[in-house]
């Protein structure tokens, strides 16, 4: 039985998509980048953001001095270990809150780390320290 006219044209696709892809086969065989030297492969961007293939200009580059260059993170500046501030909360449990005058912020505390006898609007100095929890005032003093 012969064969339609539709099959015969998905069966002259088929040899023409099969004919295509061996052909794309060879070229890339043909153009491929193995085998290539480091050099070859070197990409540097312009200044305008643009690939190219020439290496930059290093006559205007800036020299950088190794000793300067510092690892990890910054520093830490060391504050005053003495902050002052103002209390604003005191409860009859013995815990309050100081409200920083610098950063405004505020610190707990409890009245067994209190050198004077403390109650609520007094001015205070004390040193932070960090608890579980968050910070914590220690050593508070009033400030007379």
């Amino acid at each position: 039985m012969a064969d339609s006219f539709s099959k015969k044209e998905n069966f002259k696709k088929k040899l023409q998509k099969q004919k295509e892809k061996a052909i794309r086969r060879e070229d890339r065989k043909n153009t491929n980048d193995k085998g290539k030297s480091l050099d070859d492969m070197i990409m540097y961007v312009d200044a305008n953001g643009q690939l190219t293939s020439t290496p930059p200009d290093n006559s205007n580059a800036s020299v950088i001095d190794v000793n300067n260059i510092q690892l990890g993170a910054a520093p830490i500046q060391e504050e005053d270990p003495i902050k002052s501030g103002i209390v604003t909360f005191f409860s009859d449990k013995g815990y309050g809150f100081i409200t920083e005058d610098n950063s405004k912020e505020n610190v707990f505390f409890h009245s067994n780390n209190c050198v004077d006898i403390i109650k609520k609007g007094n001015k205070v100095s004390f040193e932070k320290e960090r608890s579980p929890k968050g910070f914590s005032a220690i050593n508070i003093k009033i400030i007379r």
